[in-house]
């Protein structure tokens, strides 16, 4: 299969029936990031400035609307995912050194390491504040837990970088605990919220995990297709950084010993000097189409988890998802 990626709906479109309600999230992001330390203020109207898609706040509303939540807490929750993850991003950016995302300045470019780290911890602390008053334990169990093995894979990630004895199960291991945990939570949440049974809540979770971990290893097929004007940061970072992701894994496991060497010293020092050499050796190794078709085996088995929830325009949503997930360019 070729590594050009499909067509697919663009994520305005697929999120088209949640329009109203992720206006209210970000009305309650506003409302909820308010502080009365300026700095606080500066760095989160930034944030919030920079967009994105805002697919975790996303797919718990989805995962709402097709399971018929009632209890209106779901904006509420749909904004503390998104300060979860804006505060893992902060954070992210100043142990990965990173200057640019979503195609502007990092926040600790711009502010510096040190209130980038703090205002992190202050999106943590107003999460868990806003959790507990949505007064429902299930919901904090979801979410303790999820921040916890958010944090154990950040940890892993940091041990991974630069050994090239990485393999594709600990590569995996980091991916779920580090980006799919939180897409898993946002999706459970949905279920919570509906007052699903513990079968269709597993279902829900299992979705999130699995898209999730498509959208991850999208990210790390971009990196070596992508450009800086489509991607919002500079292609090769995950190079750079010494990051043993999927494409250089299949490089090191299958390809020549010249280009398995190339590999193990690109993770070793880092840097993108001979970035050219390297994508022409993933390109001609079949290790774009391995990741490619990676992604997209999770995508269908996100699509399989959610075939049991009832017809509807949110399950419609949930499905062109996992088209997009592995479709886009960005």
């Amino acid at each position: 299969m070729s590594s050009t990626a499909t067509s697919s709906p663009n994520a305005a479109t697929l999120l088209a029936p949640i329009a109203e309600d992720m206006q209210q999230v970000n009305r309650v992001i506003r409302q909820r990031l308010a502080s009365e330390v300026m700095l606080i203020n500066q760095i989160s109207e930034y944030i919030i400035g920079a967009g994105g898609k805002r697919l975790r706040p996303a797919l718990l509303l989805l995962v709402a609307g097709a399971l018929g939540d009632t209890t209106g807490h779901r904006h509420e929750l749909a904004a503390v995912v998104e300060f979860i993850h804006t505060a893992t991003l902060l954070h992210d950016d100043v142990v990965d050194e990173s200057d640019l995302r979503r195609g502007r300045q990092t926040a600790n470019a711009l502010f510096g390491n040190a209130a980038s780290v703090l205002v992190g911890d202050f999106l943590y602390s107003r999460s868990f504040e806003m959790m507990v008053g949505v007064g429902k334990m299930r919901v904090m169990e979801i979410l303790s837990v999820a921040t916890n093995v958010i944090s154990e894979g950040e940890v892993l990630q940091l041990l991974n970088m630069h050994d090239p004895d990485v393999d594709q199960a600990r590569y995996m291991q980091v991916i779920r605990y580090k980006t799919a945990k939180l897409f898993e939570a946002a999706a459970q949440l949905g279920a919570v919220l509906s007052g699903a049974d513990a079968r269709t809540e597993a279902a829900a979770a299992e979705f999130g995990r699995r898209i999730g971990t498509a959208f991850q290893i999208m990210d790390d097929w971009l990196d070596y297709t992508g450009t800086a004007e489509s991607m919002g940061k500079n292609a090769g970072d995950d190079l750079r950084e010494g990051k043993p992701t999927l494409p250089l894994i299949y490089l090191m496991e299958h390809g020549t010993a010249e280009q398995a060497a190339l590999a193990r010293e690109a993770i070793e020092q880092g840097g993108t000097d001979r970035f050219d050499t390297i994508f022409e050796a993933i390109t001609r190794s079949g290790a774009l189409d391995h990741t490619l078709e990676c992604a997209r085996g999770e995508a269908q088995a996100a699509a399989k988890a959610i075939s049991s929830f009832p017809d509807s325009i949110y399950k419609e949503s949930l499905l062109e998802l996992c088209s997009y997930s592995t479709a886009r360019q960005s």
